[in-house]
């Protein structure tokens, strides 16, 4: 069979999304799952971050909407407010050919007032993370008599968040003749009997479940206590002297103790976990997808969503007791045939989690001692952005176009020294070439945003 888009029955204006997008042939993930989305096959799926898993799902749903309905029709679940952010974000880039369609974000720590009222004006597609939309389905708010397609992304970290009752109790709000696809990156059992309770007859594919390991080179840490995991961990980073790398954590106390030390020592990191508020997850990500951090410290939980590419160096502060969570976490580094390295830490009363992961990887791994690394260097990379906030965004009508001029014209310096701009509602983030930074906040707060004074600072 084809692995062309064009092979398949979608709307011709999906068709034409896809080529003007440069997405000339079907990743894996899409190649087997799409086909019988399409069918109208409940489908159970398992790929990892990054495989195209949400253009498969996306587009089945999409090539199915009557845009005349304006009530949901599509109900995507994901884990995080992160991840259900991505998913929309993609799910409007596949959507842009199809006028009229109302994509709508529905999560925690986001206004509940806001989001009623824009569930009041009609949507086509609700993406959305169990506890608030478990909310507003009991306050009558958000009505799903009409969903023909429920999908649970990411749905290993939704239960592994203790998400199960919730998901339950939505799916009793929804048809029992909807079509129901779930996606996740590992297969535990309680994601077959999550399957066989919500769908019907439902047809497994796996794919990409191992990424290229080839191309990732694999260190096991052997070390005699917890204790010497910090220094351990620093000897690595001065090993590799990596740019852009995540280290996993077994909790959220360890991020922030590892996160803490690492940048009194110099290492510009920030950790990402549950208990941040949403404002500062948002500002912690953008830092790091527009290179002014050089890693992040996270829970497996919090990194779920994330899928920052180019990152050299994956470290496993803490080993996972799940061998397959231990394949994904090594798979967010040696991407698109680069090479890229995995370091991982464990003490003597921890080989039976390496025997685990050699059983699931067919295949041996030395233990070695931290003296493979030299003691003597030090971390010495610096990111080359640091990120300003500005207090406006969309709800002030600030778009980049008006950023990029008020910041040339308050401040001189060159437009090519400006980065990735991120717009929410509220809020506005933005990269600039380290030293100037200080000169662009100064400016601004002097200066005008569109005839108007916003307040700016440097994250």
């Amino acid at each position: 069979m084809s692995n062309k888009f064009e092979s398949l029955s979608l709307d011709p204006r999906l068709i034409k999304n896809l080529n003007d997008l440069n997405f000339s042939s079907m990743t894996p993930i899409q190649e087997k799952s799409l086909p019988l989305i399409l069918e109208g096959s409940d489908v159970i799926a398992q790929a990892k971050t990054g495989s195209g898993k949400t253009v498969a799902f996306g587009l089945g749903a999409l090539n199915d909407i009557d845009i005349k309905q304006t009530r949901p029709q599509v109900l995507i679940l994901c884990p995080t407010r992160e991840l259900a952010e991505q998913v929309a974000k993609e799910m409007r880039m596949v959507a842009r050919t199809i006028p009229n369609v109302k994509i709508l974000t529905i999560t925690g720590g986001k206004s509940e007032y806001h989001q009623s009222k824009s569930l009041s004006h009609g949507a086509h597609v609700i993406v959305g993370t169990p506890g608030r939309v478990l909310k507003l389905l009991r306050k009558k708010v958000l009505n799903l008599d009409f969903v023909n397609y429920y999908i649970l992304d990411e749905a290993d970290r939704m239960l592994d968040m203790g998400f199960s009752e919730d998901i339950f109790k939505i799916s009793s709000f929804v048809p029992a003749d909807r079509q129901t696809l779930l996606f996740s990156a590992t297969f535990p059992q309680d994601i077959e009997e999550l399957s066989s309770e919500l769908q019907n007859d439902a047809i497994k594919v796996s794919v990409d479940v191992t990424h290229n390991e080839s191309m990732i080179k694999e260190e096991f840490i052997e070390l005699e206590s917890h204790k010497d995991k910090m220094n351990a961990l620093e000897a690595a980073l001065a090993n590799y002297q990596s740019e852009r790398f995540i280290i996993f954590c077994k909790t959220k106390r360890i991020c922030d103790d590892v996160a803490d030390e690492l940048y009194e020592n110099g290492v510009v990191v920030s950790s990402i976990h549950s208990d941040l508020e949403q404002n500062e997850r948002t500002a912690v990500l953008t830092m790091f997808s527009n290179r002014s951090l050089s890693g992040i410290v996270a829970t497996d939980v919090a990194a779920r969503g994330i899928d920052i590419k180019d990152l050299d160096l994956v470290v496993n502060f803490d080993l996972p007791n799940d061998p397959e969570v231990y394949v994904h976490r090594i798979g967010r580094t040696g991407r698109a045939g680069n090479e890229g390295h995995a370091v991982s830490f464990l003490t003597q009363n921890e080989t039976d989690k390496i025997q685990r992961i050699e059983e699931y990887q067919n295949k041996e791994h030395e233990l070695k001692g931290v003296e493979i690394f030299d003691s003597q260097k030090e971390y010495k990379v610096r990111p080359e952005m640091s990120s300003i906030y500005i207090s406006g965004g969309k709800k002030d009508k600030l778009r980049p176009g008006d950023i990029v001029g008020a910041i040339v014209g308050e401040s001189g310096i060159d437009f090519k020294d400006i980065g990735d701009i991120s717009i929410t509602n509220v809020m506005s983030y933005v990269a600039i070439k380290s030293e100037h930074v200080k000169l662009v906040c100064k400016k601004l707060n002097e200066g005008r945003i569109k005839n108007r004074r916003f307040r700016v600072g440097i994250l």
